[in-house]
């Protein structure tokens, strides 16, 4: 997990500090997420919603980018 959140915060040319940010907590805090502690589901859930891919992406059980379809019910 930790090899995707950094590549996709280095794809978007953001520094940890940016999503700290956006996480309204401290860039330390998030670094942990990065280097492989566990990450609680709301957290992954922004994170997913931020970089507009799917959790499963971001746990690395898809290779697959491109977040899943929403449900239209």
């Amino acid at each position: 997990m930790e090899t995707r959140l950094k590549s996709l915060r280095e794809d978007h040319d953001l520094y940890q500090k940016d999503i700290a940010k956006v996480l309204n907590m401290s860039q330390r805090g998030y670094s942990h997420y990065e280097s492989g502690k566990n990450i609680p589901n709301e957290l992954l859930i922004l994170l997913a919603q931020y970089y507009n891919t799917s959790t499963d992406y971001i746990l690395g059980l898809t290779n697959i980018r491109e977040p899943y379809p929403k449900n239209k019910n």
